[in-house]
C-alpha cells in the first residue's frame, strides 16, 4: 500500500492546477474527448449553415417572412440548452443527433442574419451589370451575389464556430458533450487537473478553427487579398 502511495505523483496529491504527468496518463481520454467535440461542433455549424441559407433568402424575397425568420431564430437562441435538449429528447433520445440539431439551431441567429446581410450588401449596380448580360436569377446568386457576401458570411460562420466549441460542452447532459463529460466529471470531484486541461483544449481547438476559417475566406476571396 505504501509503494502504491509512493508512486502516485504529487501533484495527484496536491491536486494541482498544473500537473504535466495529468496529460501523459490521460491522453486517450483527452484525445477521444476533443475529436468528439471537434466532429460535434464541424456538424452542428454545418447544418446551421445548410439551414440558414435557404432561410434567408426566403427572408430577403418577403419583408414579412423577414420578420418571421429572423425572430423565429432569435426565439431559439433565448430558449435555455437544458429546455431545448429536453424538447429534443422524445424525437432523437440519449445520441448526438440531440446535440447535433440543438446547436444547430442555435446557429442559426447568427448565420440567418450574417448571410442576409452579405447577400443585401450586394451593390445593385453589380445585380444590374449580371441581369444585363443574361444571368438568370440562379446563376445571378451563384456566380455574383454569394460569392460577394462570402466575407460578411464568413464572418459570421467564425463567430457562430467558435461559439459552438463552447456550447458543445452543455452535450455532456446527454453524454455527448466532448471536453465537456470531462469537465463535467472534474467539476463534481473537483480534479483541477482534468478542469484545467479540457479547458485549455476547448479554447485551442476554437482558436484553431478560427484559423482554419480565416484561411478558407482567404482562399475563398483571392479578390480581397488584391484589394488589400
Amino acid at each position: 500500500m505504501l509503494a502504491l502511495v509512493d508512486d502516485v505523483p504529487q501533484c495527484y496529491v496536491d491536486n494541482d492546477w498544473i500537473c504535466a504527468q495529468y496529460w501523459s496518463d490521460y491522453r486517450p481520454e483527452l484525445v477521444d474527448a476533443t475529436i468528439e467535440h471537434l466532429w460535434l461542433t464541424v456538424i452542428s455549424v454545418v447544418a446551421g449553415l445548410v439551414v440558414a441559407v435557404p432561410l434567408a433568402l426566403l427572408a430577403r424575397r418577403a419583408g414579412a417572412a423577414e420578420n418571421l425568420v429572423v425572430g423565429m431564430t432569435t426565439i431559439i437562441y433565448t430558449i435555455p440548452s437544458l429546455a431545448l435538449f429536453s424538447l429534443l429528447l422524445p424525437f432523437t433520445g440519449l445520441t448526438p443527433t440531440t446535440v447535433v440539431v440543438g446547436l444547430a439551431l442555435y446557429s442559426l441567429t447568427i448565420l440567418v442574419r450574417n448571410v442576409l446581410a452579405g447577400l443585401r450588401g450586394v451593390p445593385d449596380s453589380v445585380r444590374e451589370a449580371a441581369r444585363g448580360v443574361g444571368y438568370s436569377d440562379l446563376r445571378l446568386l451563384l456566380r455574383v451575389e454569394l460569392p460577394l457576401a462570402l466575407p460578411v458570411i464568413m464572418a459570421g460562420l467564425r463567430v457562430a464556430t467558435v461559439s459552438t466549441v463552447a456550447l458543445v460542452t452543455i452535450g455532456s447532459i446527454v453524454s455527448y458533450g466532448g471536453l465537456g463529460n470531462l469537465l463535467l466529471l472534474a467539476v463534481g470531484n473537483q480534479f483541477k487537473a482534468q478542469i484545467l486541461a479540457a479547458s485549455v483544449l476547448c479554447v485551442a481547438l476554437a482558436v484553431v478553427l478560427d484559423l482554419l476559417l480565416v484561411g478558407l475566406q482567404r482562399l475563398l476571396t483571392p479578390w480581397t487579398r488584391r484589394a488589400g
